[in-house]
């Protein structure tokens, strides 16, 4: 394969990763540090538990639905969002833990 043709698919590849942005969300006083976030299709969102205690964050949203299952203090999850659509998130283990995140096209 020329050069030129690997130069090209590269800078379309690096162009192309460049538009996703990547959000965190924190688990901390049993609560989502944010409540409500927007974010686009492709982005990722990383949830990070800060508390000395396991967090297992889910949604069963049509949009997305997963389960990241339990993990400690320190340890953090990603999620990437494919479709447009409100997302209900929550613990598993901490029902009252709970947001939303609106993912736009």
């Amino acid at each position: 394969m020329p050069i030129r043709y690997f130069v090209t698919a590269f800078c379309l590849l690096a162009a192309a990763g460049a538009s996703a942005a990547e959000y965190t969300v924190a688990q901390k006083n049993k609560a989502f540090g944010a409540v409500y976030l927007k974010v686009k299709v492709g982005d990722t969102v990383k949830f990070v538990n800060e508390d000395p205690f396991f967090h297992n964050v889910f949604s069963l949203s049509e949009p997305k639905s997963f389960d990241l299952g339990s993990y400690p203090k320190g340890h953090g999850r990603d999620v990437k969002f494919d479709k447009p659509g409100a997302v209900f998130v929550e613990c598993a283990i901490h029902p009252f833990m709970k947001m939303k995140i609106e993912v736009e096209k």
